[in-house]
């Protein structure tokens, strides 16, 4: 069964696993997101500081409330080693209803 939820995955790059790991780690241990999914060589292309850029990075994938999202943002850019860290929380608009209960109960959310 679906349903709607106000959970949020938010997207994070990081420069290599280590970093990744440990922002994933620390978000979950504090209760910022109830899971944190490493995805392994991303590979980025992007404009920074007027040049075109090539990167091979980890994207994180959290999971989170909405209420908890500011609070999971300040960590990461707090923690986040990139002097601009993408931090971009995206709406679950439906899901696996008891899931979605499970991501409401470990991360913070009421």
């Amino acid at each position: 069964m679906s349903g709607t939820s106000d959970a949020l995955i938010v997207f994070c790059t990081c420069p290599d696993s280590a970093i990744a790991r440990r922002l994933a780690r620390e978000a979950v241990d504090r209760s910022l997101a109830a899971c944190a999914n490493l995805l392994p060589s991303v590979e980025s292309i992007y404009r920074w500081q007027g040049q075109v850029e090539h990167a091979e990075e980890v994207l994180v994938l959290f999971k989170c409330q909405r209420s908890g999202f500011e609070a999971l943002r300040t960590f990461l850019t707090e923690n986040h080693p990139y002097e601009l860290p993408e931090v971009i929380g995206v709406e679950i608009g439906a899901g696996n209803a008891e899931y979605l209960q499970w991501v409401r109960e470990n991360s913070g959310g009421t």
